[in-house]
Order: C-alpha cells, then structure tokens, then sequence
C-alpha cells in the first residue's frame, strides 16, 4: 500500500489522531481529523509534503463517524465522501436525528440510575456536535465492498467502538488501515450508540467490539495502521491480551456487584473522580461490562422502577 501518514492534534484526551494518504487509481484519504484550525493546518501540510494540494484529494474515506476522525470532509468540496450509511446521520444532523438521538439518551441515562443534573451535562453536546464535518456521503460502503480506486482494498464491518466502524485490507499485501479496532497503547472504548437503523434495542457494543476484535485476530493482517498512534503488527498477541483484560475488568465489577447494583453507582465505584470529567466514556465502559457478565451467564438483571438493577446470576 503507498501510505502516508499524516498526524492531526485533537482536543480529546486520547491525543493526536492520523490520518493516511494512499495513493492507487484514486488520491484518497482515510480519515480526515476534527474540525478544528490546528487539525486543519496539520492536514493541509501533510498533503502538501506528498506533493498534492487540498483539492487533489479525489476521495475522502472514513472508518467511523466519530468527530476526531471524520471533521475535516468539509475541506474537500470536490471529494467523493464515502463510509458506512451510519455516519451519514452525523453528518446531516437532521433535527429528526438530534431529536431522536437525545430520547435515546436520555432514557438510557434514567435506566442507569444517572442523576438528572449529570444527564442534562451528558447531553449538552452542541462542542462536540461542531466538530463534525457537514457534508452528507456521496457512497455508503457495506461489509466486503471494494474502495474505490484501490484493487483489492476491501471493507471489513467492525462495530463496537462506533456503530459505523470498518478496518480496510488490502488483501494482496496484507497491510490494513483500522481506525480505532485496535490500538498499540490503550484499549478502545466501546461506545454506547443509538443503533443503526434508529430503532429498536441498544447495541451491546462491547460484545459487538469483542466479535470485531476476534474477526480482525481470523485475519491474515502483516501491519495494522491505527488510528492513533503506530502501527501494529503483532496483532494476535495483542487481541488476546486485550480480550483477556477485558474479561478481568469484568470479574471486578461482579466483585463490586456485592455493594453497588446500578450502572451509575458501579461507574462511580470504578473511576472515581474520572466519571466527573468522562461520564460518557466511563458509563459506557460499565455498562459493557455488565452487558459481557449477563451474556456470558455470570450475572442478571431486571427493571425495578425505571432502572435496570443487577446481581449475580
């Protein structure tokens, strides 16, 4: 694969977020940054150091929908923009979507025993709403879709982290752009999300992150471009220890089951003074948690007045 790498600032707490140029029979960037001034500038000199100007950029692909990756379409007017159909509800923004995204929080927050005042902070989320990127997708890519321009780049469904994830191989060379699937130095968070088709039950996203990472260890993958920081490459290894870890996290919230049975009081139990400053994030964590000791039998739960209570099974 003819890879650049190019690295964006993020206001977030993970830090710098890449973006890749790759050449083929079209000029295409994966990922495009948040829609901030430094990212902006980090991403024109970036092209501009390959020998291309911002206008060369035939298309713009995104592996999710998340903000601090897929920002910065708007800087490619003439661009095709293509992704998974998910993200093309964060990119319009409709007042349909909003409306239906903040009842799907709201009434996930109130199951979780969260208190008013944290849920109205939660869903005050108009900065983080200005970081998309505006531009609606030209093509939706589905699960074993080819990218365009790119013989044998193939698109791999990989939900969890995002409802609207996919990792990209070439399937010749082995080499694979995958977006937040699998970091070198953390672990990514699985988000809870409204489902793709905006009805319905809520995804379980870790189990789904789970399957997505047990689908990229099947894979004959040499080098893992990553989201953030380097590359990959030892990549079995790597999802075993992350799957191993994760079952460990678990067995600690089912130890903490004894004193606390609500997905608010079993985050503040975990993270302390952390939930102040990531509620989303750290709520998330918990509950999929909870969601792994339920499927896998170690726990049940049920509604007791609003809130989904658990206990060991």
């Amino acid at each position: 694969m003819n890879i650049h790498k190019i690295v964006l600032p993020t206001p977030y707490a993970i830090g710098d977020v890449n973006a890749f140029l790759v050449k083929g029979d079209a000029l295409t960037l994966f990922d495009a940054g948040p829609k901030t001034k430094p990212a902006y500038e980090a991403l024109a000199r970036g092209i501009h150091e390959q020998g291309y100007s911002m206008d060369d950029i035939e298309q713009v692909v995104l592996t999710h929908h998340h903000p601090d990756h897929a920002g910065w379409v708007d800087a490619f007017p003439k661009a095709d923009v293509l992704g998974h159909r998910y993200v093309d509800y964060w990119m319009r923004q409709s007042a349909d979507f909003l409306h239906y995204r903040e009842t799907f929080y709201r009434e996930q927050l109130e199951q979780e025993n969260v208190p008013q005042e944290d849920i109205d902070r939660i869903l005050d989320a108009r900065e983080e709403l200005e970081l998309f990127g505006t531009r609606p997708l030209t093509r939706f890519l589905k699960d074993g879709d080819e990218v365009p321009g790119h013989p044998g780049l193939v698109a791999y469904e990989t939900l969890g982290h995002a409802q609207s994830h996919f990792v990209f191989v070439e399937e010749h060379t082995g080499e694979a752009i995958g977006g937040d699937l699998l970091l070198e130095k953390v672990s990514s968070n699985p988000l809870v999300e409204p489902p793709v088709d905006l009805k319905g039950e809520r995804p379980k996203s870790l189990l789904q992150y789970n399957a997505s990472l047990k689908r990229l260890q099947k894979m004959d993958i040499s080098k893992l471009y990553t989201g953030h920081g380097d590359a990959v490459t030892a990549i079995k290894p790597l999802v075993a220890e992350r799957l191993t870890r994760q079952h460990d996290r678990a067995m600690h919230v089912l130890q903490l089951m004894a004193q606390h049975n609500n997905v608010y009081d079993l985050t503040k139990a975990l993270f302390g003074k952390t939930y102040v400053k990531q509620p989303g994030l750290t709520l998330s964590e918990t509950l999929g948690q909870l969601d792994y000791l339920v499927a896998e039998g170690y726990a049940r739960s049920e509604m007791q007045n609003g809130v989904e209570i658990y206990m060991p099974a």
